[in-house]
């Protein structure tokens, strides 16, 4: 045989050998990806629908302000607790969907339960439970999603995932508003209506996804299940953390937009255009929080897109501290807002699965989310701080300096 020949034969025979691989091999979108989005869609349904009538609710109960302040911030902090203990127990599991599951069934029953409550003390106990099952649930999901899919396919099954869940907080206003409107604004009755896509979450959950077992579950300490965690993550944790210092709660863009558009529009009508730019922020924190991970799953860097993301923070800080007081450029504020959240959370969840090992995921979930929860509370109360005592200018300009370390610091990370 000529040797002309033989070679092309041969480089025939490994296209062939390529495709019939790449033919073989399982689709992201399978039925625990499809299950995890659809559970999250389906659960972020039921409690912000009772999120959106809470205020009104304990209004109705007698309780103001300062109760509300309490019930939230105490329900945030048992959440971020139980991630973190979660995390490191749902490790040392060989099978971590029991665990989740009912995470799922404590979150729905807690919050149909808010339709009994006569008293402050009952919503207060009634809401820490469904955060005590949120809480539980986060880590084990997130790591039975990564072990769902291919290393390649993270950034699109996160952000998949992110995406749904997204999708079940834009839909639960317009539903809380219709129920109210149908019950004559019997909240009670409003909060028993959680149960219909809580029961679903669980439904879903329970038939779709499909587990692989752990086959290496951890052992030893919780300090030695972080002490255990790779450098490169340890690392990944401190860009995450100085990002989030500055990473306000969005709530404050609303306040900032209404702010802003009250002396030109007047106070009710400037309302209205906050909220319908809140709208706006969501709709592109749900379209990027996929095509973020879908990007993401075509570079060769994951940590580029993410410091991309933050890079259009500081962009967003930069406009903010410009004090915009025009539709069209808070518009784009809001917009920016809305994409940089939906690309930090799909990728930084993304990213830790590609930097840590599969059986120490749930460790890895689980101190992220309490880096996220430290930096959510911080830079809420710093930047709301030095707006009040000094100007919104002032704090955004702080709230940028942080998301330009944060940037910088992503770029710099070495996988180990």
């Amino acid at each position: 045989m000529h040797p002309g020949e033989a070679t092309a034969k041969g480089l025939a025979g490994a296209r062939i050998v390529n495709q019939t691989v790449a033919a073989r091999k399982p689709s992201w979108l399978n039925r625990t990806t499809l299950g995890v989005g659809l559970t999250s869609l389906f659960s972020d349904w039921s409690h912000e629908i009772a999120t959106t009538v809470l205020p009104a609710f304990l209004v109705s109960l007698g309780a103001g302000p300062a109760w509300l302040g309490i019930i939230e911030g105490t329900a945030d902090g048992v959440s971020s607790f139980s991630k973190l203990a979660a995390g490191h127990y749902t490790d040392r599991l060989k099978h971590r969907k029991p665990l989740v599951l009912s995470g799922y069934v404590l979150t729905t029953v807690a919050t149909g339960a808010l339709a009994l409550a006569t008293s402050a003390v009952h919503v207060l106990l009634a809401r820490v439970t469904a955060w005590f099952g949120r809480g539980i649930r986060t880590p084990g999901r997130k790591a039975l999603l990564a072990a769902g899919v291919s290393s390649d396919a993270y950034g699109r099954a996160f952000g998949f995932e992110r995406m749904l869940d997204t999708l079940g907080a834009v839909v639960a206003p317009v539903t809380a508003l219709w129920l109210l409107e149908w019950s004559s604004h019997n909240y009670a009755h409003v909060l028993a209506w959680t149960l219909v896509p809580g029961i679903a979450a669980v439904l879903t959950f329970g038939f779709l996804v499909r587990e692989k077992p752990n086959h290496r579950p951890a052992s030893g300490s919780f300090w030695f299940s972080v002490r255990q965690l790779p450098a490169s993550f340890r690392t990944f944790l401190v860009a995450v953390g100085i990002f989030g210092l500055g990473d306000f709660s969005h709530t404050l863009l609303i306040l900032f937009a209404t702010q802003a558009l009250t002396p030109a529009h007047g106070p009710a009508v400037a309302a209205s255009f906050a909220v319908g730019l809140y709208l706006l922020h969501n709709i592109f924190y749900a379209a990027f929080a996929y095509l973020g991970g879908w990007l993401s799953d075509r570079v060769r860097h994951r940590k580029i897109v993410l410091a991309a993301g933050y890079a259009l923070a500081v962009v967003m800080a930069v406009l903010l501290a410009w004090q915009p007081a025009s539709l069209p450029l808070l518009a784009i504020v809001f917009v920016l807002a809305g994409i940089v959240v939906g690309v930090e959370e799909a990728l930084e969840d993304s990213l830790a699965a590609e930097l840590v090992p599969p059986q120490q995921h749930g460790m890895a979930f689980g101190t992220l989310a309490a880096v996220n929860a430290v930096g959510d509370f911080a830079s809420s109360l710093f930047v709301g701080f030095l707006w009040s005592r000094y100007s919104a200018s002032l704090a955004f300009t702080v709230a940028g300096i942080l998301f330009l370390a944060g940037t910088i610091l992503m770029l710099r990370l070495r996988r180990a």
